[in-house]
């Protein structure tokens, strides 16, 4: 068992942090309080391969290892989890699943271009009434022969209005239940493809989720993802992956507001000392180090098990329910310590906070992870 970090891993997390601090922290409050997309970090990010990290390089990708991904995630995650949101569908549910389960005239069409930034992904499961329970798709694909006929609609869709490829999980027989379900590659200049008005959220303020609707969208029948009934099993394989990144996104946002509140410890003083130095802050402090440091661990051995080939299922829903819930406990104190300032925009950590609550929403709710983890402890 190692604990260390390779040289390779440790560039690429340097690589990211300096990334972080030079292109994405200036900006990145007024992009929050006005919902402003990065779109040119967005792009600089694709330069720099962060993109398409664990692809092949076959196709433009990085060819990394998920450890390395993780890293990059945590340190983007600090500074700002709205680009850091994009990053992890690119890599974890677009680029990752056409790399393991896509064709070749998928890979050369679709993926080298996602890799690269040159196109960004979305994936598109959740419905207005499937949500949490994956299997209650209403959104159809239709075998017309040559082609499938798409109707339905699709809620809170991160890259919604920027994603040019969109992987749509649809129904093409209702009666075969999870059976009758599959994933398509959807362009997003098809015609039908509707997208909704921008959802103004809480946090994450800055990346661009979107409803799309699907009005008798014709997608030809060689976007359709693996044999036919895949869609079902490749949306929980996606998703198994998915919450490593996540969870790493948690991590960072939770780091993030603790090396904040330790520069503010040092610098507030009050009684005579610096409040880093009073026990109610002190043990605050090492509290929230105990919850990150448990959270990196169990999201480094998720990692681990997804770069072995091994089944994720139970650690990636272990390290993202642990994360996310580190989360939410280390930016509420982080606004605490910090007091009043705490509750203004340019102290960082109310924004932080309110980062941190979809971190336990989205791609599988905290209630969703305790529902796997509690299975997989009770199955045969």
């Amino acid at each position: 068992m190692e604990f260390g970090f390779t040289e390779e891993h440790q560039m690429i997390k340097d690589a990211a942090r300096d990334f972080a601090k030079q292109e994405l922290l200036p900006g990145v409050l007024e992009r929050d309080e006005k919902g402003i997309f990065p779109t040119e970090q967005i792009k600089k990010m694709g330069e720099l391969g962060f993109l398409g990290m664990m692809a092949d390089p076959k196709y433009g990708g990085g060819g990394m290892d998920t450890i390395s991904y993780v890293l990059a995630m945590e340190e983007i995650s600090k500074i700002d989890a709205s680009a850091a949101v994009v990053m992890s569908v690119n890599n974890s549910l677009v680029c990752w699943g056409l790399d393991k389960f896509g064709n070749e005239a998928q890979k050369e069409k679709y993926l080298s271009k996602l890799t690269t930034g040159e196109a960004i992904g979305a994936f598109l499961l959740s419905e207005p009434e499937a949500g949490s329970d994956a299997t209650k798709q209403r959104t159809t694909a239709i075998d017309k022969g040559d082609y499938y006929l798409l109707n339905g609609t699709k809620n809170w869709i991160t890259n919604g209005s920027t994603a040019k490829y969109h992987i749509v999980i649809a129904h093409t027989d209702v009666d075969k239940g999870h059976h009758g379900i599959n994933a398509f590659i959807v362009e997003n200049d098809l015609e039908g493809f509707v997208v909704g008005p921008k959802e103004h959220k809480m946090g994450m303020r800055a990346s661009d989720t979107h409803s799309i609707m699907f009005t008798d969208v014709k997608v030809p029948k060689e976007n359709r993802i693996g044999a036919d009934g895949f869609g079902f099993s490749f949306a929980m394989q996606i998703l198994a992956g998915g919450r490593i990144g996540i969870a790493s996104q948690a991590l960072g946002i939770a780091q993030g507001a603790l090396d904040r509140s330790i520069q503010y410890a040092k610098e507030r003083k009050a009684f005579g000392k610096p409040i880093g130095y009073h026990q109610a802050i002190a043990f605050k402090l090492a509290d929230m180090e105990i919850e990150i440091e448990a959270s990196r661990l169990l999201i480094h051995k998720a990692a681990w098990l997804k770069d072995e080939h091994k089944d994720i299922n139970h650690a990636s829903a272990i390290a993202k329910y642990k994360a996310a819930e580190t989360a939410m406990k280390v930016t509420t104190e982080a606004v605490q310590i910090h007091g009043g300032y705490g509750y203004v925009h340019e102290y960082h950590v109310e924004r932080l906070m309110r980062e941190a609550k979809l971190t336990q929403i989205y791609e599988g709710t905290s209630e969703i992870q305790q529902i796997v983890i509690s299975r997989n402890l009770l199955k045969d």
